[in-house]
């Protein structure tokens, strides 16, 4: 698209050149008004600033059709936004795959949010409620199924991995992030986690990537 840009801005150079060129009328010669010119007459400058204002047109045209690489582009469909928690799935409606045993499931964080491809979702991290312990988190995003039941729709965190939440939220590009803390072996005292994890998931095809960095450690 820039090469076409380049193209165009090269023909519109050449109109130009012809313009001055055809236009330009020696002493006593009679311009196609009907006026007399002196020598050496040029195009007037409105005209100039005129066709250069088309190709800026043309090129700013290009830019917009293709974005800097690099730059974040909104999924198809909208622009990622915060929703209403009545306009999103409900996380106590859904059925979270989680195996409690005789304990509930319970969420405890979530955050509305549309993400950019048009359709409302939430963002949910839950565990089994044990009544003792610090359980891990599973971090899900729900989306609206057959009937507008809510349904899950990716998995970003498991409880295998051991990770306790304390905050998710969801970017202006899209993106999710999360604060998380948990213990680097079973020997490591539940009340005092050693690893702090600051998570990020972008969406990537059809799926959903996650990165982290390390975060100074804070009790939860």
């Amino acid at each position: 698209m820039l090469a076409h840009a380049d193209q165009l801005l090269e023909l519109w150079r050449g109109r130009l050149v012809e313009t001055a060129v055809g236009t330009t009328a020696t002493a006593g010669q009679q311009t196609p008004q009907g006026r007399t010119r002196s020598g050496h007459a040029r195009t007037a400058p409105w005209h100039w600033a005129l066709a250069l204002a088309g190709c800026g047109a043309v090129v700013a045209a290009a830019l917009t059709a293709s974005p800097a690489t690099g730059a974040p582009v909104p999924a198809r469909g909208g622009t990622p936004k915060a929703l209403a928690a009545s306009a999103a799935p409900d996380p106590a409606k859904a059925q979270l795959p989680l195996d409690c045993g005789p304990f509930p499931v319970k969420a405890v964080l979530s955050v509305p949010a549309g993400l950019g491809d048009g359709r409302p979702g939430t963002v949910v991290a839950a565990h089994c409620a044990t009544e003792t312990g610090t359980p891990p988190d599973s971090v899900y995003l729900l989306g609206f199924g057959a009937g507008e039941r809510p349904v899950v729709v990716a998995t970003l965190l498991t409880e295998r991995e051991n990770l306790t939440l304390s905050r998710l939220a969801v970017r202006s590009d899209g993106a999710i992030t999360g604060h998380a803390q948990g213990y680097s072996s079973d020997d490591v005292p539940r009340f005092r986690p050693d690893i702090s994890l600051d998570l990020t998931w972008t969406r990537k095809g059809g799926g959903w990537e996650r990165s982290q960095t390390a975060a100074p450690v804070s009790q939860i």
